[in-house]
């Protein structure tokens, strides 16, 4: 977007993050809500492209399981066939009768020989017969070992369970503005130690005798670390005279196409590793003068200290 004003930016500018200068070559926000890369990558085959494995992992739990009945039924309806066009009269045990009833039979044939259960009513006799159930048999025993490791990968993945505030507020600060949001852990027993976060601001800056372009600066915070995400953090950058967004109004913010790229880091005490999660605010995103409502308050019988999840995206207009 073209910027109407020149600005002289202050902060320290960010050549590492990874993303190019060259605004006119992108488009949209750099980094989705969910932390994924806005990104999509031509000129490249399916199979570079593509992991089953990493997809498998990372797809939502409801999808993960609908695949694992959709393989489970097709690879067993397509067995069926097989000793269809076989012959029934090749597998011993079986009621030859109408066309559906062997069908029947014949698939839940497969889906014992798929699991290795065998029951034993039905057996393989002829050649042909027990050449397929064998090779279903490989391919039933290769199918469990590696769905057990993709469950396995799945619930032993290490997750930073936060969530961040959907909005971010700019409101007074100490006597200046400060640009604001929140995260919090909403797991139970499941604190997030040596916790630490950066953010970098994306804008696109057109300063004077110098030609337009997309600029990235790591913004100073209040605090950049804490040693426990018991509660809920708000995390503040003062809009003080070193900051790149002091003076900018909304209409500045849109002009510059402001984006933050948000990164939080913490040790994982369940885990013993460290897990990280990102996101982003676009200025749409960044909401003036506002400041967060509290999120915690005492139990009735004041032995416990409540933190109210459902207020995290809860703020407050402010007259400055």
């Amino acid at each position: 977007m073209a910027n109407h004003r020149h600005f002289h930016i202050n902060g320290k500018e960010n050549k590492d993050t990874g993303f190019g200068a060259s605004s006119e070559n992108t488009g949209g926000r750099f980094l989705n809500k969910d932390g994924t890369m806005n990104m999509r990558r031509d000129g490249v085959t399916i199979f570079q492209k593509f992991s089953v494995y990493q997809a498998m992992l990372t797809m939502p739990l409801f999808k993960f399981i609908s695949i694992i009945f959709i393989f489970y039924a097709a690879i067993n309806l397509l067995f069926a066939g097989i000793y269809l066009a076989i012959g029934v009269e090749q597998l011993e045990g079986i009621k030859n009768v109408s066309l559906w009833q062997n069908f029947k039979q014949v698939f839940y044939f497969s889906t014992q020989t798929f699991t290795t259960v065998g029951y034993g009513r039905i057996s393989p006799v002829g050649d042909a017969a027990n050449i397929m159930s064998s090779i279903e048999a490989l391919i039933g025993f290769l199918s469990f070992a590696i769905a057990t490791g993709l469950i396995y990968g799945r619930f032993a993945r290490p997750r930073a369970h936060i969530v961040f505030s959907d909005e971010a507020v700019i409101g007074p600060f100490h006597g200046h503005r400060g640009l604001m949001f929140q995260i919090a852990s909403y797991k139970d027993k499941h604190t997030l130690t040596d916790v630490e976060i950066v953010i970098n601001l994306g804008m696109y800056v057109t300063e004077a005798d110098k030609p337009p372009a997309y600029k990235f600066f790591r913004l100073d915070l209040e605090r950049d670390k804490i040693e426990s995400l018991v509660m809920n953090w708000t995390i503040v950058h003062p809009i003080d005279e070193k900051s790149p967004l002091h003076g900018f109004t909304a209409e500045d913010m849109k002009n510059a196409d402001v984006e933050l790229y948000v990164l939080v880091r913490g040790f994982d005490e369940v885990f013993s590793t460290v897990v990280q999660k990102r996101t982003s605010y676009t200025y749409n995103e960044i909401l003036f003068n506002r400041k967060f409502s509290p999120m915690y308050r005492e139990s009735e019988d004041g032995k416990t200290t409540i933190l109210e999840m459902q207020k995290l995206n809860s703020h407050v207009e402010v007259k400055v």
